[in-house]
């Protein structure tokens, strides 16, 4: 009889985050094993894992995002990497069962992509699937958790039917008993109001916040990301968009304040780099937190029904927490998008234990932006171009972006460092000698303020390649982002002059009685778009990952076949050819 080692009683749930679903989705999948009696249970983020020890593990769950247009997390990339390398056989993953879950939104033209290819390349490398890949869609009535549920169910009963020593409590999973909760996992220990200060005194604001991040259970295991890459000073803050518009786009201009007195040489970003910046909650947020509790409401609702002594909260609580009230509770909870304050308040009865409260409150998240500025132009700063989020739910409440709206409300007068994180994003930058043809309707320009900036300092010493630049808008007085800055870089010399061989094209979208968007203009300059593409030119798309990258794609196709004369099938791969060339780049966001 063969040796039992302690990867066979042991589940492995690794997931790539982007907004932070996956995560909770993995942490989902550890709890109901743990529930399920599983004697090891490990959710690790992806690049926290070393994919070389993969093929010792025996049972592997991974729960992957899907970004842009069929893009990895950044966090899944280096152990996707690590998958592809040629000298893995296809035998390296013999031994190995695993399940795949990806999170997506049907609305993509790759759709899950990432999970897709995740799930190809593991059975490739020998791996054995437990059961077929599971794909949620935001786009579903529930969110992905309508396809995660089932797909749940299925992978608990798969492995208890071929491994029912890894599962010995099956039944708690299919029919878990609502009225008995486990201990909580952390430990609080209580200080001194006094030493607290203390302590307090003798950190910066970049170790106080990675002190506070490390808090956190779920962010344990992000040990290079928790301190703040640079804490910055809001020095501009700027509308955009007319006072009157139903939109309002800001312009934000950050500065490193430590390295304006010093020898420092600014901020270490390039064009096409992305800024993190991690939001305050309002002062008025924060006391009510102090009154009740911020907990995750995916996780929350099952707890809190453990501590409701009101009858009528805890059986709601219970129906929510049931399969049959997913429905419910999602329309209840993410459709309106309620926060945890709101949702105690509607349950006046829990008192939730503060260890429960330390387990289950997640880490604020970081919001990520388009760097809009150049550091041959701006070395000391950074420059954004945000849209204030706001939206109404489907029961008429008003709710507004956290991040958004915390940066629309910071007073360049005021002396309030911001703590950011600088990341690559999807679009490299250029060389000086590639023209460029740019396609970024609304804030998707935000990149390409950036590579206008950078081409324009770069001209002054050495030649550079022509620019076409297509930008989109609902109206020429209203949300015609830059104006002054576009037409500035069009008139005389300026990199989009067609003296120079580039162009400035802007499609306002509701100033006529016909809909004008990026791709018509695209059309139009039929001949010049093609003329640059023969001549090397690379393409750059940014904005809406809504129907803007797909109808652009087409634009593109159409102006090969028409000016080149061939068919669509090959437009179609003169563009996949393209993009495997490194000249092809899309950055989209929801």
């Amino acid at each position: 009889m063969a040796a039992t080692t302690a990867a066979d009683s042991r589940l492995l749930v690794i997931y790539a985050s982007e907004t932070g679903n996956a995560m909770d989705a993995a942490e989902r999948v550890g709890r109901q094993a743990e529930r399920g009696g599983c004697p090891a249970v490990d959710v690790l983020p992806m690049d926290n894992f070393d994919p070389s020890c993969l093929p010792s593990e025996r049972f592997v769950v991974f729960v992957v995002s899907t970004t842009g247009q069929g893009d990895p997390p950044d966090s899944m990339k280096g152990f996707w990497r690590y998958l592809l390398k040629k000298n893995l056989g296809a035998r390296w993953l013999e031994g190995v069962r695993y399940a795949v879950f990806g999170l997506g939104d049907s609305g993509y033209q790759k759709y899950n992509f990432a999970a897709k290819k995740l799930d190809k390349r593991l059975l490739h490398l020998g791996a054995e699937p437990i059961i077929q890949v599971g794909l949620g869609d935001d786009q579903h009535p529930s969110g992905y958790e309508g396809a995660l549920d089932p797909w749940l169910l299925s992978l608990w009963e798969s492995l208890n039917q071929t491994t029912p020593l890894l599962l010995p409590r099956m039944s708690d999973i299919i029919n878990p008993d609502l009225n008995i909760l486990g201990d909580a996992k952390v430990e609080v220990i209580y200080h001194s109001s006094d030493k607290a200060q203390q302590d307090s005194n003798h950190l910066d604001s970049k170790n106080l916040i990675q002190r506070a991040r490390s808090m956190s259970p779920a962010l344990q295991f992000y040990n290079n990301d928790k301190e703040p890459h640079y804490m910055l000073q809001m020095v501009s803050n700027r509308c955009l968009t007319k006072e009157n518009s139903d939109r309002d786009v800001r312009h934000f201009e950050l500065e490193n304040p430590s390295s304006v007195c010093s020898l420092y040489h600014g901020i270490t970003y390039q064009v096409g780099d992305a800024l993190e910046i991690l939001p305050s909650q309002s002062p008025s947020a924060v006391d009510s937190f102090i009154e009740r509790c911020k907990l995750d409401p995916d996780c929350y609702i099952t707890v809190m029904s453990f501590f409701a002594t009101a009858e009528h909260e805890k059986e709601k609580l219970q129906y929510f927490a049931s399969p049959e009230g997913r429905d419910d509770l999602y329309q209840y909870n993410q459709k309106e998008g309620r926060t945890v304050l709101e949702v105690l308040e509607d349950f006046p009865s829990v008192q939730m234990p503060f260890e429960w409260l330390v387990q289950l409150t997640p880490p604020l998240k970081k919001r990520a932006f388009s760097i809009s500025s150049s550091p041959l132009a701006k070395p000391n700063q950074i420059h954004l171009t945000v849209s204030i989020v706001s939206w109404r739910t489907p029961f008429k409440r008003m709710r507004r972006g956290l991040c958004s709206s915390w940066l629309a409300g910071q007073n360049p007068n005021e002396e309030n460092l911001i703590p950011c994180w600088v990341h690559h994003g999807s679009l490299p930058p250029p060389h000086p000698s590639t023209p460029l043809i740019l396609i970024g309707p609304g804030t998707g320009c935000a990149p390409f303020r950036a590579f206008v900036v950078e081409r324009a300092a770069q001209s002054t010493s050495e030649a550079t390649a022509p620019i076409l630049f297509f930008f989109g808008c609902r109206n020429q007085d209203n949300d015609f982002l830059y104006k002054d800055f576009w037409y500035a870089h069009v008139h005389d010399q300026g990199v989009l002059s067609s003296k120079n061989g580039g162009g400035f094209f802007v499609a306002f979208s509701r100033d006529q009685p016909q809909k004008v968007y990026v791709q018509h203009r695209i059309r139009e300059q039929s001949a010049r778009v093609w003329n640059l593409l023969k001549s090397g030119a690379a393409i750059y798309i940014a904005g809406s990952s809504t129907k803007m990258p797909a109808d652009v794609t087409a634009a593109l196709e159409e102006v090969i076949c028409q000016e080149s004369g061939c068919s669509e099938e090959e437009a179609s791969i003169w563009l996949r050819k393209l993009e495997r060339n490194g000249k092809f780049h899309t950055e989209t966001w929801s």
